[in-house]
């Protein structure tokens, strides 16, 4: 695993109870490993910069729609946020560096932008893992009611969030209550990587599909399938050790799994390999 200074940051900031991890500094140091020349206080300090100029918006009475309505009008129309519909899987979507530059981003992202604002108005929002689409929501159970960033703010009550589930996956999947659960931050975190390493992936880019599996396995350790997946990554690129390390341990937290005899075959290969490089 690399342990460059960005990914030092980055195991020093969630190694460490969730909810006293910084989730925007968190999320600077994923970028910081793509961008290592920002300046990480630099972006915290945009974040506190925005959170006062909405501040000085809210009105007297502060009512939580009123409070969202006031977000919504500073992000969206004042500093015109958007969702990148168009170039939905450019990795700079899912850096909150390039985020808050280009102030475009994937639902993910800008919802990470929202809450930070909420959080320092003190106005607690949490992060909303549906699948497919990520929103947030105030943290109060009596307002049953989410927020899409990527839409600019559209306030979406259950049964809206029930009809976009059946639209993004074409009625395939049965919505469930526990979709608008919150995450927790590290749960946060994993999603965002996860993102990069298909976007990686599909671009062919294994250098930092690797980097975005050993990041997630900082934030959950015994993870079987990112061990597989990180596991077949380095017996593409012939790092067999690793290989056989990874794909022996995928095995043996689930000996049972779908593809284990494709697994024995890859480590009997690393296996055949190894004897006939040595001899």
């Amino acid at each position: 695993m690399d342990f460059s200074f960005a990914r030092q940051q980055f195991y020093h900031e969630v190694n460490q109870p969730d909810e006293h991890i910084d989730l925007a500094k968190a999320a600077l140091c994923i970028a910081l490993e793509e961008y290592p020349d920002i300046d990480v206080e630099a972006y915290l300090n945009a974040l506190e910069t925005m959170a006062e100029d909405v501040r000085d918006r809210l009105p007297v009475e502060s009512y939580p729609l009123r409070i969202i309505r006031v977000l919504n009008d500073y992000l969206f129309s004042d500093l015109a946020f958007s969702g990148n519909a168009a170039h939905y899987y450019d990795p700079d979507n899912s850096y909150l560096n390039r985020v808050i530059d280009r102030r475009s981003g994937i639902p993910i992202t800008l919802s990470l932008v929202y809450l930070e604002i909420a959080k320092r108005i003190d106005f607690p929002m949490v992060g909303v893992g549906m699948p497919g689409h990520f929103l947030v929501r105030p943290d109060q159970d009596e307002l049953e009611i989410c927020v899409d960033p990527f839409h600019q703010g559209d306030i979406l009550f259950v049964q809206d969030c029930e009809e976009r589930i059946e639209t993004l996956f074409n009625g395939n999947v049965a919505f469930q209550p526990e979709f608008l659960a919150p995450v927790s931050n590290k749960q946060f975190l994993a999603r965002m990587l996860s993102n990069l390493k298909m976007i990686y992936l599909n671009q062919g880019r294994m250098r930092n599909v690797l980097a975005a599996i050993d990041r997630i396995l900082l934030l959950f350790p015994n993870t079987p399938y990112e061990q597989r997946d990180r596991g077949l990554i380095y017996y593409q690129v012939g790092r067999w050790v690793e290989a056989r390390q990874d794909l022996e341990n995928y095995l043996l937290h689930l000996p049972q799994a779908r593809d284990a005899d494709l697994v024995k075959k890859l480590l009997t290969r690393i296996q055949t390999g190894s004897q006939s490089g040595s001899s």
